[in-house]
């Protein structure tokens, strides 16, 4: 965790002297405070998603190449799974995300059973490496085929992807299925239409690392 802030930090203060902006010019763009900069470029703060968001727009970079520094000790982008079937959803959700600048890959299924196949590696994916696990999975829970809490049920009682975090798509909080999804391991979950904003509230409750990146491990 020091050395995935340390090098962001290094990141953002490289970033700021090419473009030749001073610690203060950079919160005023970025619309934080100039000791909330300070900390970051110190790596004795770990910024949330919504700052990391503003600091790539003030420093016009995409996010992801604030990690990926030919030293970088965290440049993999995690691989997202977005599990939905209506496709004005899919059509918000993958609009959102490119609007927040994250450029992860993502892989859209249309039905539980194709998530089960992606996931364990059967069906059309068998040539899928069965440790190539996505890192973060957006799962609708009114599917085809496979309804969303089966789905889950299976993800959370197999040893091989229990430790990937699910966030649960729901149309409302008084969806009757949130609560059996709680139970089942659901990691968080959003109200549709996923946005910038939802996402980045859900972020911190993930293992995952600023802007969904994963630590690479030599």
């Amino acid at each position: 965790m020091d050395q995935l802030r340390r090098h962001f930090g290094a990141a953002i203060k490289n970033q700021r002297s090419r473009l030749d902006l001073s610690q203060e010019k950079l919160a005023e763009l970025a619309g934080l405070h100039r000791t909330y900069i300070s900390d970051v470029e110190r790596g004795a703060r770990n910024p949330s998603l919504g700052s990391i968001e503003k600091l790539a727009r003030a420093l016009q970079v995409p996010i992801a190449e604030l990690f990926n520094g030919k030293n970088a000790s965290a440049k993999k982008l995690v691989e997202i799974l977005l599990v939905e079937d209506m496709s004005q959803d899919i059509e918000l959700t993958l609009r959102a995300l490119k609007h927040a600048n994250i450029t992860n890959q993502i892989h859209v299924v249309r039905d539980g059973a194709a998530a089960l196949n992606f996931l364990f590696c059967t069906g059309e994916y068998a040539d899928r490496h069965e440790d190539d696990h996505p890192q973060l999975i957006l799962l609708d829970l009114g599917l085809p085929k496979v309804d969303g809490l089966e789905v889950l049920q299976r993800i959370k009682a197999d040893s091989r992807t229990s430790s990937i975090p699910v966030v649960v798509l729901t149309a409302s909080t008084h969806d009757r299925d949130l609560n059996i999804s709680q139970r089942l391991g659901a990691d968080a979950y959003i109200v549709k239409p996923v946005g910038f904003q939802n996402l980045s509230e859900v972020t911190p409750q993930l293992s995952l690392q600023w802007a969904l990146l994963t630590p690479t491990h030599d």
